[in-house]
C-alpha cells in the first residue's frame, strides 16, 4: 500500500508523550477543521473554522485503512490529525469499532472546546486516554494564545474538563503549551490544573515550525516548577525514538517537521 492510498491515518510517528503512536484524522477534509486558530499551529494557513459536529469521514473507511495496515509496532492509535477531532459526530463509533479489530490503547488529543457537550463526554468515555488542551487561566490570554471562535470560552473549557474527569475511567492528561504570551500566567493554570487533578500534566512549547519561538529548557523548567507535586513531564526531557512511517506526505500534512 503506497503513501497516497492512505487518507485518514498517518505515522506512525515518536511521540514524547505517546511513544510510536499510529495517526487517525477523523475530520479530514484535506485541511485543517477546528474551532481553533492558535498562534502556534503548525499546520497549513487554509483552515475551515467550525463549531458544530458533524460526520466527516465514515466509520467504515478508516477501518479499511486500518486492515490493511503492514505488521507495524505500536503502542498507541491516536485520533488528532489536522484539527479537532471531537468535531467528528461519529468519534464515539470510530473508538469503538477500532477497538473490536485492534489490541493497542487509543488515544485521543483534544483542544477541550467540547469537553462540556455530553455527546462528546460519552464519545471520549471509550477511549484509554485524553489528552485535553489547557493553555490559559484567562479569556484574554486564551483569546491570544488559541484564538477560538468567539462563542468559546475559558470558563467553558475549564468546566468541560472537570465535568468529564467525573465520569471518566481512562488516564487524563492536560496539555499546556507554553509560549511567550502566556508563560507568566504559568503559576495561576498549575492553580487550576490542582483542581482538576488529572493523571499528567504535559508540559510543552512548539519545537516543530511555526510563526512562535519556542521557550528554552531553562524557562520550560522554571515553569515546571510551578506544578511541582503533580506528575508532570516536559517536552525538553522526554525521550524520542525514530520510527519509520508508512506515509511520509500525509503525516507532514498533520504534523509538520521536526
Amino acid at each position: 500500500m503506497s503513501d497516497k492510498n492512505y487518507k485518514y491515518i498517518y505515522g506512525p510517528v515518536p511521540s514524547w508523550r505517546l511513544g510510536r503512536s499510529l495517526g487517525v484524522d477523523p475530520v479530514f477534509k484535506g485541511r485543517k477543521v477546528c474551532n481553533f486558530d492558535c498562534s502556534y499551529c503548525q499546520l497549513q494557513k487554509k483552515s475551515l473554522l467550525i463549531n458544530e459536529r458533524e460526520s466527516f469521514v465514515d466509520c467504515r473507511d478508516i477501518i479499511e485503512e486500518i486492515d490493511l495496515l503492514p505488521p507495524l509496532k505500536i503502542d498507541y492509535i491516536t485520533f488528532s490529525g489536522a484539527g479537532e477531532p471531537t468535531l467528528a459526530g461519529n468519534l464515539g463509533k470510530m473508538i469503538k469499532a477500532v477497538k473490536q479489530i485492534r489490541r493497542e490503547k487509543i488515544a485521543v488529543i483534544t483542544n477541550s472546546s467540547l469537553l462540556h457537550r455530553k455527546d462528546v463526554q460519552e464519545d471520549l468515555l471509550s477511549a484509554d486516554f485524553v489528552m485535553a488542551k489547557l493553555d490559559a487561566s484567562t479569556q484574554r490570554i486564551f483569546n491570544t494564545v488559541n484564538r477560538p471562535l468567539e462563542t468559546i470560552t475559558i470558563k467553558h473549557i475549564i468546566s468541560g474538563i472537570k465535568e468529564f474527569k467525573k465520569n471518566y475511567k481512562g488516564k487524563l492528561a492536560l496539555q499546556i503549551m507554553f509560549i511567550e504570551d502566556n508563560k507568566k500566567s504559568a503559576k495561576e493554570i498549575a492553580e487550576i490544573v490542582r483542581e482538576i487533578h488529572p493523571s499528567e500534566v504535559q508540559i510543552n512549547t512548539p519545537l516543530r515550525p511555526c510563526k512562535v519561538k519556542p521557550l528554552s529548557e531553562l524557562e520550560l523548567n522554571q515553569i515546571e516548577s510551578y506544578f511541582y507535586g503533580l506528575n508532570t513531564i516536559s517536552v525538553y526531557k522526554a525521550e524520542k525514538n525514530k520510527i519509520k512511517s508508512i506515509s511520509d506526505k500525509d503525516t507532514l500534512k498533520r504534523r509538520g517537521k521536526g
